[in-house]
C-alpha cells in the first residue's frame, strides 16, 4: 500500500509570515541557495524556485521581488536555461545576479558576449549612479566576480550604475520598470557591499516588510501542529543533532506526552554520545524516548562495502528497515515527524532535473537520507515544520524555545554518522580508533575554549597504512586526518588556521593514546574544490 504521506502546509501557507516574500528563479548557481539565505537576514521570507516556474505560478505566489541566480551557462549556447519571456512584463521588481542579467539584457534586446577577459575572484565596484540599488553601497567596495560573458550593450531604456576596471557594465537598472542587474554575486561573503545592496532591492524598490522572525515562526508552527495532529500520536526519529532535537522541543511544546522520540543507535556515533542524549531528554527535557539498539544490524549491512554512495544507501536502507519494525511494536502512530530543512529540499528535488534532457539543473552532490525514502506500507502521515528552514534558522529557533547551548551550538554530524568518517570498508577496529581519536579532537578544542571558533573539527580514519617508530619498535598502523573548516552555512566553506600549539598537542594525545595510529595529517582543502565530509 503506498504511503499516506500528508505534510503540514510549507511555510509560505503559514498565517501572515510570508505574505512578503522575495522568489529566487535558480538558474544551476551553487549560490541560490545564499541568496535565499542573504533576503531572510533582512527578516524577509524567501524561496528558491526552478527556472522553468511559469508566470501564471508567480502570479498565485504574487512575490514582491523576484532574483535571477547565477548559473555556469552562456545565455546563447543551444539548449541554455531561459525564463518565461512574459516575466518582464509582471510589473514586480526583478534583479538578475550574474546569469540572470545576462539573460535579462539578452531577452529585452541587448547584446552578451563572450568577454575578452573573463573576471574571476576580488573586484573594486566604481559606482555611476548611487541612488536606488546602489545606496549606501560604498565606492570601491570589494565584489565577487565570476564570469567569461560580458553585457556589451543594454537594452532600451537601461542605464549603466556602476562598472569595475575589467567590465562596463557591472550594475545596469530600467529604474522605471523596476529590472536591475548585477554581474557581481552581492550574496556571497567577499562582496563587502553585497548585503546592503540586497537590502536596498529587499525594502527600498520591492518595499517588504520584516515579518520573517524566529517568534512569529515558532508560534505559528506550534498553532498549525496544534491545528493538524490534535490528540493524536506522533513520532520521531530522534538523532541528537540540532535539527531532530529542535523538532523535538518544537513538537512537545504543541502536543506535549503524544509526541514519542525513537532512537536508533546504529553503532555510528560518537563516543558517550548516546548516553548523554538519552540522559539529557529523558531526565532533565522530559520527553520520552525509546533507545534501540540496532549496532549489529547496521554493521552486518555494510560489511565489505567501500562505496561511499553505497554505504549512505545501505545504512538509509537498514534505517528504513529498523524503523519500520519498532515503530510498528511502539504503535500505532497517525503521524511521522521529520526534521527535513529547506537545503535538504532543494539538493534532493526531483524539480531539479529537466524533464525534457534528462538533466540537472543543480548538481546533486550526495543522497539525502531524510528526504524521501519512506516505507511503502508505512500509514503515516507526514509532518515536516521545519522544511522551510536553513540551519541558522533552526538554531535560533531552538535557542528561542530553550534547547540547552550544548545541542543547539552542536557542530553538524552527518546521519550516516562515523561510518563515512572511514573511508572504505568498515569493521569494528576501525570504528573503535575513530571513536578515541575522535573524542580527543572534541576534548581539546573544548577545553581550549575554541568549539564555536569552527563551523566542524573532526577526524577521518584513512583505509591506509604507514611506517612509524614507537619506542624503538617499528610500527605499521593507521593515519588519522584533522579536518577543521570556518563556514557560515556549510554550502561553503574554508579549511580553518588552527594554532599549531593546538594541532600539536592533538597529535601527540593521538598517537600516545590511540591504539592502531602512529600518524596524524592535516586537511587543508577548501569547499569547493573537496565536501566537508570526506564521503
Amino acid at each position: 500500500m503506498t504511503p499516506q504521506v500528508e505534510s503540514l502546509p510549507d511555510v509560505d501557507t503559514m498565517g501572515q509570515l510570508n505574505r512578503q516574500m522575495i522568489v529566487i528563479l535558480d538558474f544551476g548557481s551553487q549560490y541560490s541557495e545564499l541568496i535565499a539565505r542573504r533576503i531572510r537576514e533582512t527578516q524577509v521570507y524567501s524561496e528558491v524556485l526552478s527556472y522553468r516556474t511559469t508566470v501564471e505560478q508567480l502570479r498565485q505566489l504574487n512575490p514582491k521581488g523576484i532574483i535571477l541566480s547565477g548559473g555556469p551557462n552562456s545565455v546563447y549556447d543551444p539548449g541554455a536555461p531561459h525564463s518565461d519571456p512574459e516575466l518582464w512584463n509582471l510589473g514586480i521588481p526583478i534583479l538578475g545576479v550574474c546569469y540572470g542579467m545576462q539573460l535579462m539584457v539578452q531577452q529585452l534586446g541587448g547584446g552578451v558576449e563572450r568577454a575578452e577577459r573573463g573576471e574571476y575572484g576580488k573586484a573594486s565596484l566604481h559606482i555611476d549612479d548611487p541612488t536606488d540599488l546602489l545606496t549606501n553601497v560604498d565606492d570601491g567596495s570589494t565584489m565577487w566576480m565570476s564570469h567569461g560573458d560580458s553585457v556589451t550593450t543594454v537594452p532600451e531604456g537601461f542605464e549603466l550604475l556602476a562598472h569595475t576596471d575589467n567590465t562596463s557594465c557591472a550594475a545596469i537598472a530600467h529604474h522605471e520598470r523596476k529590472l536591475y542587474g548585477v554581474q557581481f554575486h552581492p550574496e556571497v561573503v567577499h562582496s563587502r557591499g553585497g548585503q546592503p545592496l540586497i537590502r536596498n532591492f529587499v525594502y527600498h524598490i520591492c518595499h517588504c516588510e520584516p515579518t520573517w522572525t524566529t517568534e512569529a515562526f515558532v508560534e505559528e508552527a506550534i498553532r498549525e501542529v496544534r491545528g493538524r495532529v490534535g490528540d493524536k500520536r506522533v513520532l520521531l526519529a530522534l538523532s541528537g543533532g540540532v535539527d531532530s532535537s529542535t523538532l523535538a522541543f518544537l513538537l512537545h511544546r504543541a502536543i506535549g506526552d503524544n509526541l514519542t522520540c525513537m532512537f536508533i543507535d546504529q553503532g555510528f556515533m560518537r563516543k558517550n554520545e548516546p548516553e548523554r542524549l538519552l540522559k539529557l531528554f529523558k531526565e532533565e527535557f522530559h520527553i520520552p524516548v525509546e533507545y534501540i539498539n540496532a549496532r549489529d544490524r547496521f554493521l552486518t549491512a555494510i560489511h565489505g562495502v567501500s562505496d561511499p554512495e553505497l554505504k549512505r544507501k545501505r545504512i538509509g536502507h537498514e534505517f528504513i528497515g529498523v524503523f519500520e519494525s519498532e515503530s510498528k511494536r511502539l504503535g500505532p502512530f497517525d503521524y511521522l515527524a521529520q526534521g527535513t530543512l529547506y537545503p535538504d529540499v532543494i539538493e534532493s528535488a526531483d524539480t531539479n532535473v529537466d524533464p525534457q534532457t534528462g538533466e540537472r539543473v543543480a548538481v546533486k552532490i550526495k543522497s539525502h537520507h531524510n528526504v524521501g525514502g519512506l516505507p511503502k506500507d508505512l500509514r503515516f502521515k507526514l509532518i515536516e515544520p521545519l522544511r522551510k528552514l536553513f540551519k541558522d534558522e533552526v538554531r535560533k529557533v531552538g535557542r528561542s524555545i530553550g534547547l540547552p547551548a550544548e545541542i543547539i551550538n552542536r557542530h553538524p554530524f552527518p546521519g550516516p554518522g562515523l561510518a563515512i568518517r572511514i573511508l572504505g570498508e568498515i569493521d569494528e577496529e576501525k570504528l573503535e580508533i575513530l571513536r578515541e581519536a575522535d573524542y580527543i579532537v572534541r576534548q581539546e578544542v573544548n577545553r581550549q575554549g575554541v568549539y564555536d571558533d569552527y563551523w566542524q573539527a573532526f577526524a577521518v580514519l584513512l583505509p591506509v597504512r604507514s611506517v612509524g617508530v614507537m619506542g624503538d619498535q617499528r610500527t605499521y598502523a593507521y593515519p588519522i586526518v584533522l579536518r577543521f573548516v570556518s563556514s557560515e552555512d556549510g554550502m561553503t566553506a574554508d579549511w580553518s588556521r588552527v594554532p599549531y600549539d593546538l594541532l600539536e598537542l592533538i597529535s601527540n594525545r593521538i598517537v600516545n593514546e590511540v591504539k592502531g595510529v602512529n600518524r596524524v595529517v592535516y586537511d587543508i582543502t577548501s569547499k569547493p574544490p573537496g565536501t566537508i565530509e570526506w564521503e
